[in-house]
This record gives structure tokens, sequence and C-alpha cells, in this order.
């Protein structure tokens, strides 16, 4: 079970074969920030960006610009995002619905880390993703709202003047 990995000490960190135990306590430091920073795209670093699309089964989206567009420019798939990370929804892979990347025998230090980092901060990016949301969702409503009266307005201006509804 996921629960296994909790807790994990990064100078407990392993060498791997394509990471090292000091990129990986990096790759923390770097998650850590850009989870306190709100996912602002200049702290989605290369690096974190690497490390999710290796060996955290995220697909790339092109580059680091567009996997940022793609997971936090719409606060619902955000809360996606986030439910990989969530131990209360099982750390299932957003793209593949699987726990591989979870127990990993060469990353389940770092990515039990990581996961480790995002529970302590869960219920403040849970809220700062719904206010997203609501913002998002108000803004549309005002939109509709918008064009809503342009076109009554429209309709009333072409029916006064005898032409076509």
């Amino acid at each position: 079970p996921v629960t296994s990995h909790r807790h994990v000490n990064p100078l407990q960190f392993s060498d791997t074969k394509f990471m090292s135990a000091e990129e990986k306590r990096r790759v923390l430091g770097h998650w850590v920030k850009f989870l306190e920073s709100g996912f602002i795209p200049h702290s989605f670093t290369q690096d974190l960006y690497a490390h999710l699309i290796n060996h955290a089964s995220f697909i790339a989206h092109f580059n680091r610009r567009g996997f940022h567009q793609v997971y936090f420019a719409d606060p619902s798939v955000t809360k996606r995002f986030l439910d990989q990370f969530d131990r209360a929804k099982g750390c299932r892979s957003v793209e593949y619905g699987d726990t591989g990347w979870i127990s990993d025998a060469d990353y389940r230090d770092i990515n039990g880390a990581m996961v480790d980092a995002a529970t302590e901060r869960m219920g403040g990016l849970r809220r700062l993703t719904r206010e997203r949301e609501i913002s998002k969702r108000r803004i549309e409503l005002a939109m509709a709202a918008a064009n809503l009266n342009r076109l009554l307005a429209g309709k009333d201006k072409t029916t006064a003047t005898g032409g076509e509804p």
C-alpha cells in the first residue's frame, strides 16, 4: 500500500543509474518551492519537470511550458494532478491510473518524499485550487451574461428596425 512510503528522509535518498541522491534532494527542494508558490510557472523548474516525466508517470505534453499549461491553467485539472500525490486518493497516476511510480525501487524514496511534502500542504493546496476554480467559474458566468446581453441587445435592435430577429 501507498502508506508504506510515509515520511521519507531525504538524507537517506539513494543514487540510481539515472539520478543521484543529491539530484533527488534538489528536485525535492524544487517541488516544495513549487507547491508553496501556488504552482507559479517560474517555480516549475526543468529538473522538476524532468523528474515528473521520467520517474513519476507523467507524459511530457511537448515541453515544460506545455506541461504547466495542461496541469495548472485549469483548476479542475490541477485537482487531478494533486490527486496523484494524495495518499487518501491512492496516489494513482493521473496519466495511467496505476501506482507503479510510487513503488518503483529506484525512485520510491524521492516520490514518497514528494507525496510527504504534498500531504503536509494538501489542505492549503486544495483550498487554493478551489478558490481558483470558483474565480474561473465566476469569470465564465460574467462572460456568458455579457454575451447574452449583447445578443439580446442585438435582437432588440434588429426587430426594432424591421429586420429578422
